[in-house]
């Protein structure tokens, strides 16, 4: 057994502001689980208490069902892939990816035979004679990768293995990692990122933590979940404006009027009145209410102006500038006393700086915020709103 089970846990650091805060989370075995966040959210941290080196504050840390608070960490059958390669210049890729087990009094015999089986699954078998001044970034780190794989361990670490490669070897090596996760049954792997794309495509489980910028919460979970259950069910405006690329964009409204199949709701910065069409059947929102409208860039399509009259689902926005993408186009578009909206368009838009365009809001795509920044989500199952 390689699950994860953390309890109540949190870390300080002598008088100052807690980097965790009352974590409770579940890892099951061979899941992926992706701790995200940005810069300063305690993510690391959290890694590193698993690993062992770091110790708690408070809570309980277990793995396979046994608690490690008090494990050393070579004895909690973990392994652990850093940011930087950390391999020794002088030795060779074999001897790299041994020393590990030559320190742990493991016999030659099987030290080979670990080190060829993890040098044939990483596509290295031609390398093991060469020093690391001899490789190249992502060779290194497929190196690391099989320093960790011959430990065979119950858990992988990752943290932020893929940071110091370029572009193209991030997204090789990505698809190395998610191979390689799928190749071990039993073991399970907690992958530490900044990078949105990497925990969209290679979690099973995400784990969005606060960032610091959110003093009171920072070190927090804000939401966990599968990749497309953040996407499309953020649990609150950090989580709707930290997952997607390009980001959700955020409308102040105020509550207009409610019904049993309609939202009415009127733009603090244009006036616009949005009628979005709803199933609900009870409304707990109040006219004059304040709330905040979201919209992914994706879900903003350009339609004929005339769609913009009072009761449909379009804004009418004037096109500051258009981004050029190839098979896409994201249209920034202006918005008062806020950040520009971002629509995309195909690749063929005709769209141009000063245009007056016309933008219409995709069915059952758009969400709602409350004061606390708190999502109120339709509750498909009663016909509902509610407040997430």
């Amino acid at each position: 057994m390689a699950s994860i089970s953390l309890r109540h846990v949190s870390k300080q650091y002598g008088q100052h502001a807690p980097v965790l805060r009352d974590v409770n989370l579940d890892i099951a075995e061979h899941e992926f689980c992706v701790f995200l966040g940005p810069s300063g959210c305690g993510k690391s941290t959290l890694l590193r208490i698993i690993a062992g080196l770091e110790d708690l504050t408070t809570g309980e840390l277990c793995i396979g069902g046994q608690r490690m608070n008090e494990t050393p960490p070579a004895e909690r059958g973990v392994a652990m892939v850093f940011q930087s390669y950390a391999l020794f210049p002088h030795m060779s890729v074999f001897e790299n990816m041994g020393f590990g087990l030559r320190i742990a009094r493991v016999p030659k015999d099987e030290i080979r035979r670990r080190v060829v089986e993890a040098a044939r699954v990483l596509q290295l078998e031609a390398l093991l004679e060469r020093k690391p001044r001899e490789l190249s970034g992502g060779q290194r780190q497929r190196v690391a990768i099989g320093r960790a794989i011959v430990r065979e361990p119950k858990v992988f670490l990752f943290d932020e293995p893929l940071s110091n490669l370029d572009a193209a070897l991030r997204g090789q090596t990505r698809i190395e990692i998610a191979r390689l996760h799928s190749r071990f049954r039993e073991a399970s792997s907690v992958y530490v990122t900044h990078d949105q794309v990497e925990a969209m495509t290679l979690a099973d489980k995400i784990v969005l933590l606060r960032s610091g910028d959110e003093v009171a919460r920072s070190g927090s979970i804000a939401q966990v979940g599968a990749p497309l259950d953040l996407y499309h069910r953020p649990a609150s405006l950090f989580v709707a404006g930290f997952i997607g690329s390009p980001r959700m964009n955020f409308l102040p409204a105020t509550i207009e009027s409610t019904g049993s199949h309609s939202i009415a709701l009127r733009l603090v910065d244009s006036g616009e009145l949005l009628i979005l069409p709803s199933r609900a059947i009870r409304l707990p929102l109040s006219a004059g209410q304040p709330v905040t409208l979201g919209i992914r860039p994706e879900h903003l399509t350009a339609a004929p102006e005339a769609q913009a009259a009072a009761g449909t689902r379009s804004i009418v926005r004037t096109v500051q500038l258009v981004e050029q993408l190839g098979e896409a186009a994201y249209v920034h578009l202006d918005q008062l006393g806020g950040k520009p909206l971002l629509a995309k368009a195909p690749g063929t838009s005709a769209l141009r700086p000063g245009d007056r365009q016309a933008f219409h809001l995709a069915d059952g795509a758009w969400h709602l915020f409350d004061e606390r920044g708190n999502a109120i989500v339709l509750d498909r199952a009663q016909d509902t709103l509610i407040p997430a």
